[in-house]
């Protein structure tokens, strides 16, 4: 018999997060986007690409997201930690296996103090992408990080 593995969040959970992102990108004309989805434990709960995202949208998206989670810090604060120090920045990716992105378009799950997932989106500007994966968490009744 195989155990239940917990985890912090649902598929469906994750599927109304992307619905969400993907509603918000067409209300406000983005670009396609693609998305994956993260539980605490940094396990991929949903991976999903608009039709006409490019296929490397997918790792960007992955890298944003896992760096996120990785760091315990949005990606767009770890843009604004890092733009002086890309050195940095690159060793942390290099070390991660690439799960790294300090590029906007990372955004936590969070429920009081604690990280119960994270999202990644890539596929327009890192500022569009942010705020799409905040609008998909948001309308998925889950709270964002606040940068």
């Amino acid at each position: 018999m195989p155990y239940h593995v917990p985890s912090s969040l649902t598929l469906a959970q994750a599927d109304a997060i992307a619905d969400g992102a993907f509603a918000y990108a067409a209300q406000n004309a983005l670009a396609p986007l693609a998305l994956v989805v993260f539980d605490a434990g940094g396990n991929v709960v949903l991976s999903k690409r608009q039709d006409g995202a490019g296929g490397t949208r997918l790792a960007v998206a992955h890298a944003k997201g896992a760096g996120a989670a990785g760091m315990g810090v949005p990606s767009a604060d770890l843009f604004a930690m890092f733009k002086d120090n890309p050195g940095f920045a690159a060793a942390i990716s290099v070390a991660a296996k690439g799960d790294f992105a300090a590029q906007p378009g990372g955004a936590l799950i969070v429920q009081g103090d604690r990280v119960v997932g994270a999202v990644g989106i890539s596929g327009d500007t890192g500022d569009k992408d942010n705020a799409a994966a905040i609008a998909g968490i948001e309308a998925a009744g889950l709270t964002a990080a606040k940068s």
